[in-house]
């Protein structure tokens, strides 16, 4: 399968950000135009229905000549009562014991990462080779560590690409 995050989305740094709904720049228009060059071809395209999945995966839906399937299953972590705020003014007393564990604990009002790898592998049960998924950062970490074996802290050692596209798949 072929993993693509989202293009680089219209946001200011710092801002936490996983269910929001934000558009991307126009260096991520560019970033579109290199992925249509760099990803192999497809038969089959399931994408978060984010809108800033949703150029990248219509374009290589055109490309390819199929239809996109968005699944609401392959949203970025829900980050609950923090979505918009910027990290800074999240109070450290509640997002210190969130940060020692963030695998197994929700944010407030949000998620966990587990909850996260749980619907992410629900969404991709059964998917073939040939597939590719315009996505989110958190639901390709969460399959490097359920297919590759990566620990939560190896899976986030390096930030995948904007409109990159990186093979994985099941272990056999």
């Amino acid at each position: 399968m072929i993993f693509l995050r989202h293009p680089t989305p219209r946001v200011d740094p710092g801002i936490c950000y996983g269910r929001l709904d934000i558009d991307i720049t126009e260096q991520g228009r560019e970033q579109i135009a290199r992925a249509l060059e760099t990803t192999p071809r497809i038969t089959r395209l399931l994408a978060s229905p984010a809108l800033r999945c949703r150029a990248l995966a219509q374009a290589l839906a055109e490309r390819d000549g199929i239809e996109p399937v968005f699944d609401e299953r392959l949203w970025e972590m829900d980050m609950g009562e923090w979505e918009g705020l910027d990290w800074r003014d999240i109070p450290r007393e509640v997002s210190e014991p969130w940060s020692a564990d963030p695998y197994n604990l929700p944010t407030p009002g949000g998620e966990s990462f587990r909850d996260l790898q749980v619907r992410v592998l629900e969404a991709l049960a059964g998917v073939g080779r040939e597939t590719a998924i315009v996505c989110h950062a958190g639901p390709i970490r969460a399959m490097q560590m359920a297919w590759h074996g990566l620990t939560f802290r190896e899976a986030f050692t390096a930030t995948p690409g904007y409109a990159e596209p990186i093979e994985l798949h099941p272990a056999e």
